[in-house]
Formats: C-alpha cells, sequence, structure tokens
C-alpha cells in the first residue's frame, strides 16, 4: 500500500483549509461545533490558527465536512501530520477490480456513448460509440490526454454540433476547479486562441 505524498505541498495553514471547507458546505462554526462536539471557540481558534489541531481533530472536522479522502491528505499535511488514505493510480494493481467494474459500466451502458473521466475531465477509459461521436473533431483534440471538456467546446472539436453551445459553454465555466484552465492559456501569449467565453 502506497500513501502519495511527494505532491501534496500545501501552502496554507490547516485552519485556513478547513474553514474554506466548512464556508463551502454552507456550515456554521456553531454548527460544526455541535456536530463534531467540539466548543465554537475552539472551532474558531483552529481556524484562526491560534490552535494546533491534532490528526485525530482534523479527521473528525473533515468527516462532518464530508471532505474527499485525498484533501483530508492535504489538511493532515497542511496541520503536520502524516497522509492517513492511500493513492493508487487507477491502472494500478490495487484497483483492478475498479477498473473491471466500470469497464461493465461502459459495456453495459451500449449502444450509448459513455465514458470515465478524471477530476481534471481528462479521458480515462471510454466505450465504442464514443468513437463515433468524436470522429468529426480535429485529430490533435483526440491526442492523449483528452480533455473532455476542452474537446466539448473547442470550434474544431464537438462545438459545432452542439445545439444549446452558448448555455453548455457557460455552465462548464462555472464550474469549480482546473478544468478550464486550458481555456485560459492555450497558448504561450496566455490568451485564447479560440474563443472561450461563453
Amino acid at each position: 500500500m502506497s500513501v502519495a505524498s511527494t505532491h501534496y505541498q500545501p501552502r496554507r495553514p490547516v485552519g485556513d483549509l478547513l474553514r474554506e471547507w466548512r464556508q463551502r458546505r454552507r456550515i456554521s462554526q456553531l454548527d460544526l461545533s455541535i456536530q463534531a462536539d467540539i466548543s465554537a471557540r475552539h472551532l474558531s481558534f483552529v481556524e484562526t490558527g491560534r490552535s494546533r489541531p491534532t490528526s485525530a481533530m482534523i479527521l473528525r472536522l473533515t468527516e462532518h465536512l464530508d471532505v474527499p479522502l485525498r484533501d483530508r491528505n492535504t489538511l493532515l499535511l497542511a496541520g503536520g501530520y502524516a497522509p492517513a488514505y492511500p493513492e493508487h493510480p487507477l491502472d494500478g494493481p490495487e484497483l483492478a477490480a475498479v477498473r473491471g467494474a466500470l469497464r461493465n459500466v461502459l459495456s453495459g451502458h451500449e449502444p450509448y456513448p459513455a465514458l470515465v473521466v478524471n477530476r481534471w475531465w481528462e479521458l480515462l477509459d471510454c466505450n465504442t460509440p464514443v468513437g463515433v461521436l468524436t470522429e468529426p473533431a480535429a485529430p490533435e483534440l483526440l491526442v492523449p490526454p483528452v480533455n473532455v471538456l476542452r474537446l466539448s467546446l473547442h470550434p474544431e472539436g464537438m462545438a459545432p454540433h452542439i445545439v444549446n453551445l452558448a448555455e453548455w459553454r457557460a455552465a462548464s465555466r462555472r464550474r469549480p476547479g482546473p478544468s478550464m484552465s486550458w481555456c485560459r492559456c492555450d497558448t504561450a501569449s496566455g490568451t485564447p486562441n479560440w474563443p472561450c467565453s461563453a
């Protein structure tokens, strides 16, 4: 079992990260402190950096905030503790059963297109009908790693075939995370070489 820790480089204090997750979940300090069975004052001290939480406290708070396991590891590292959850690549031997289950889902979805993407919207796997769907796309957009959002929104990709493109593009730009970073700086100059705005 391997625990990925080399690529975690938290730059912010654990209290800031906990506050960000609490606010993202729209939970008040009082509500979280009641759920986690700690005082609101202690939670305030943790968030402001006046108190250093134990690893057990970080795990308890992240459990009540429903923080994904990968991000719980980031919070533990920010607090000065070792990651608690192993992380394995999808093509690793530890996830062979998961890959098999995903292949069954993809096959069962035929004759309709279905795909598996990671958190960066990179295509990890797909069923045969996806090839028919992406056939009109420019070949350079299909070179791995294929970003599904880029493929969908690019004028030489699927964009000409999407009836409600402006609405779909606007919705995809509102998604949090790094999924649209390719759109903001697609060229060396830092300006997109095709229109990204809705």
